[in-house]
């Protein structure tokens, strides 16, 4: 089985993670209950790092995810988190093994 994945790794504002957290569950949420593509949306908080934030998310496929980032939630997220955000990086990959199927 073939995906797209996307890591990304949010550095958020000292003192604004649970504002940051608002935002980015809901577009979680809604991207998973919403887009036929997005397969998983999970959020995670790495221990001992209070101001920082990793996603791991899969989709179908790359056109999945461009469909993803067209959408109105993601375009809130963006926006409302936007001041919220000291930096972030994305990396892309391919799902070669997905170990539980």
């Amino acid at each position: 089985m073939s995906g797209y994945v996307i890591f990304v790794d949010f550095q958020v504002v000292p003192g604004e993670r649970a504002a940051f957290r608002r935002l980015i569950d809901e577009n979680a949420r809604e991207s998973c209950r919403t887009e036929p593509g997005c397969r998983r949306f999970d959020v995670l908080e790495p221990a001992g790092e209070p101001d920082r934030v990793l996603l791991y998310e899969i989709y179908d496929d790359r056109l999945a995810f461009e469909a993803h980032t067209r959408t109105a939630h993601f375009a809130r997220f963006d926006a409302a988190s936007a001041a919220l955000v000291a930096a972030k990086a994305v990396t892309e990959c391919t799902l070669v093994c997905e170990g539980g199927a």
